[in-house]
Order: C-alpha cells, then sequence, then structure tokens
C-alpha cells in the first residue's frame, strides 16, 4: 500500500465519523492555539520591557547605598559631595554627566483631586541623563535649585489623574503634601521602568525636597545617583573609575564596598531571564492542553480499532501485512494531529492579534511576537503527539488475529 493510497483511506475513514472526529481535532487546535498564543504573549512582555529599559540608554549607570546583601552594617550614605566627585572629568574622565537623587512617595492635589505618586528630588542634569523629554513647557534650572523654588515637573500619568489631561496644564498650581508647587512642564509618555512605572512622577528640585518634603539625616545624603557614561564602550572603565572614587571616600576595607553599581545591560539581562522564564511557563501550562488532546486521540482511535475488528480481520485475510494495519491507524492519527495543528496556528496568530489590538486601544505599549520557531515547535510537537497517542491504538490493530477479528461481533 503506497503512502498516498494510504491517506486517501484515513481521510475516508476520519470523514465517516466526522462529528468525533472533529472533537478530537478540536482538542489538538486549543492545544496549538494555546502554545503560539502564549509564547507570543511572552515574548512581546519580553520586548516591551527590554526595549523601555533600552529607552532609557544603555550608557546609564545607577549608583545606590548599600550592597543588597546586608554584609555590610551600616553603609555610609550617597552625598552630594560623592556625586560631584564622580562628576570630576579629572577623577572620572569616563563619565558624562552626574544626577544625584532623592526618593519618595507624596500624595498630590488639585481641585479636590488626589492621587500618590513618586517624588524625586533631583537637579538639573537629571533630565538629560535620564533621556526625559517634555511635552510643553520646561526643565529644572539651576536658579530653581538656588532658590529652593517651589515648582514641579509630572509625568502624563500623574497629570492625567489630578487634571483630566496632561496637556494644557503649565502654570497651574498642584498642592504635593499640602504644600503649593507650580506646574513647570510635563513629561512625554515612557511607560514602566526599574523604579515603577516612569509616567506616574512627580519632579521637584533636589533643594526643596531635602528642606520641605524628603527629609534625610544629613543635608546632603541622596538617595541614588544615575550617572551617564562617555559612550556604551565607555561603561566598564566608568564602573571601575566610580568604584575607585567611592572606595577612596568611604574609606571602606578592600573586597567591602558599601555601594552598589547596576548598569543598563544588568538589567537587560535580568529582565530577559524573567521573561524568558515566564514565557517557559507559559508555554509549559499550554502544552498541556496538548497532552490532553493527545489522549483524546488515543481514546478515538481505540474506539475504532474496537469498531472495525471485522474490518481488520478482513484486511488481513485478504493479505494485508501487520505493517500495513500499523501504518493505517498511524497515518488517521497523524492527520487528526496535522489537521488539528495548522487549524490551532491560525486561531493562535487570531489570539495573538487580538491581544495586540486590545492593548492598542488601551494605550499599551504591548505587541504579541509570533516567531517562526513557535509556530514550527507546536506543529512539530502536535505532530509528535498525534503519533505517539496513536502507536498503542495502531498496534493493537495490528496484532489481531484474522480469525478472532473475523469473528467479533
Amino acid at each position: 500500500m503506497n503512502l498516498p493510497q494510504t491517506i486517501l483511506e484515513a481521510l475516508e475513514s476520519l470523514n465517516g465519523n466526522k462529528m468525533r472526529s472533529g472533537l478530537t481535532v478540536l482538542g489538538i487546535v486549543i492545544g496549538v492555539a494555546a502554545v503560539i498564543a502564549m509564547l507570543s504573549v511572552g515574548r512581546g512582555a519580553e520586548a516591551s520591557i527590554t526595549g523601555s529599559i533600552s529607552g532609557i540608554g544603555t550608557n546609564l549607570l545607577f549608583v545606590f547605598r548599600g550592597d543588597f546583601s546586608d554584609t555590610i552594617r551600616n553603609p555610609k550614605p550617597l552625598t552630594l559631595g560623592d556625586a560631584q566627585a564622580i562628576g570630576d572629568p579629572f577623577q572620572a574622565p569616563s563619565v558624562e554627566a552626574v544626577a544625584p537623587a532623592l526618593q519618595g512617595n507624596a500624595e498630590l492635589s488639585f481641585a479636590g483631586e488626589r492621587t500618590s505618586t513618586q517624588l524625586f528630588g533631583v537637579t538639573p542634569e537629571y533630565f538629560s541623563v535620564r533621556n526625559l523629554v517634555l511635552t510643553e513647557g520646561g526643565y529644572i534650572t539651576e536658579e530653581h535649585i538656588l532658590g529652593r523654588a517651589s515648582v514641579v515637573v509630572l509625568g502624563p500619568e500623574t497629570a492625567e489623574a489630578i487634571f483630566g489631561h496632561a496637556d494644557g496644564v503649565t502654570g497651574e498650581t498642584v498642592r504635593i503634601e499640602g504644600q503649593p508647587f507650580r506646574v513647570l512642564g510635563v513629561l512625554e509618555a515612557r511607560g514602566g521602568g526599574m523604579f515603577g512605572s516612569e509616567d506616574n512622577v512627580a519632579i521637584i528640585p533636589v533643594s526643596t525636597a531635602q528642606a520641605r518634603l524628603i527629609r534625610r539625616s544629613t543635608n546632603d545624603r541622596m538617595d541614588i545617583v544615575f550617572v551617564q557614561a562617555i559612550d556604551a564602550e565607555s561603561v566598564d572603565s566608568a564602573i571601575e573609575e566610580i568604584s575607585q572614587i567611592l572606595r577612596t571616600r568611604h574609606r571602606t576595607p578592600v573586597g567591602e564596598d558599601d555601594f552598589t553599581i547596576f548598569t543598563q545591560r544588568d538589567l537587560l539581562t535580568t529582565f530577559a531571564s524573567i521573561t524568558g522564564i515566564l514565557t517557559i511557563f507559559l508555554g509549559g501550562i499550554a502544552a498541556i492542553s496538548l497532552l490532553v488532546g493527545g489522549i483524546g486521540i488515543m481514546n478515538i482511535m481505540l474506539v475504532s480499532v474496537t469498531e472495525r475488528t471485522r474490518e481488520i480481520g478482513l484486511r488481513k485475510a485478504l493479505g494485508a501485512r501487520k505493517r500495513d494495519i500499523l501504518i493505517q491507524f498511524l497515518t488517521e492519527s497523524s492527520l487528526l494531529s496535522l489537521i488539528g495543528g495548522i487549524i490551532g496556528i491560525l486561531f493562535g496568530w487570531l489570539i495573538a492579534y487580538i491581544v495586540g489590538r486590545v492593548a492598542a486601544a488601551t494605550n499599551t505599549d504591548f505587541t504579541p511576537v509570533i516567531g517562526g520557531d513557535a509556530i514550527l515547535l507546536a506543529t512539530l510537537f502536535s505532530a509528535a503527539v498525534g503519533l505517539f497517542f496513536g502507536i498503542y491504538p495502531a498496534s493493537r490493530a495490528a496484532n489481531l488475529e484474522p480469525v478472532e477479528a473475523l469473528r467479533y461481533e
């Protein structure tokens, strides 16, 4: 029996039980569609997160107090003096700009509307170091720092929360923890970041934050120092220069740094690892649906073997070999799986497309990514499921004795 004839007979057999075959195929369709949709959503999330981080700049460094492992007791805080030393071109020639900052949370209010947001006390260099762009208004300047001015730059999400819109709000007066501040400008939307939403922020002069809103143990203490290297290639040398400066200023023993330096590369690697695990996890859950579909194929094929026992006996009596019967039933199970896989690919693509449209409608920076390898993986897996779960029924049919099969009622 040649392959085309085997496939034709398998199609005729499946066509004879349309409802049963359709329900069996449905299990594979759901499994394949789930695998493709989940993998595309996971990869879309990874692309969105890494793209957001990359948009900040690959030459950005974050300097924190402590080593995040609690092995260094009472680490010295970062100070404005530390930031000024890091910005010295003679001590750190690989550093382009430095922006120390204070961090906290605050409640903003306007005309009865209230919202909680992240509060940053910054220097003028903060905006260029973080690549922040305004949609309206102006930046915080050195004059604002010297005068401890009551001005604030709002993120678009914060502006939307208290004004109902993010445009035309420059010049308005909002209250931060009950104190009046004039809106100096509004940032361009950026999405998420390592410090939470980049759009739900309020930025004020660092001197104003020190004096009125974000109290620290000493006047010159900073929570974080943002450092911009000259270029991406200078990041490693900038890290070494910053480390040497802080070790000298803090007088820390060798191997006991009381500070931590993160780079965008570290963040990208961390987030890529997390989202990669998430994608595998989602794909694994979806693959369970394929296994359920495979069990359905085995069940249907076993029923088919029982129903066609006399047919199998007749085929063997007329000269069909054990191999012919085996191939016949394996072809049927493989066709069920293949048809389900093809339809599942189309449904998986449709689900990913719908998710992307919903994200676009809600202004979410997220686009599912359907990779060719995901389609190939789902197709091969579905075919393997059909073969694996079809082996036992096919083998059972092939091992039937012709005489016993013909006598079966």
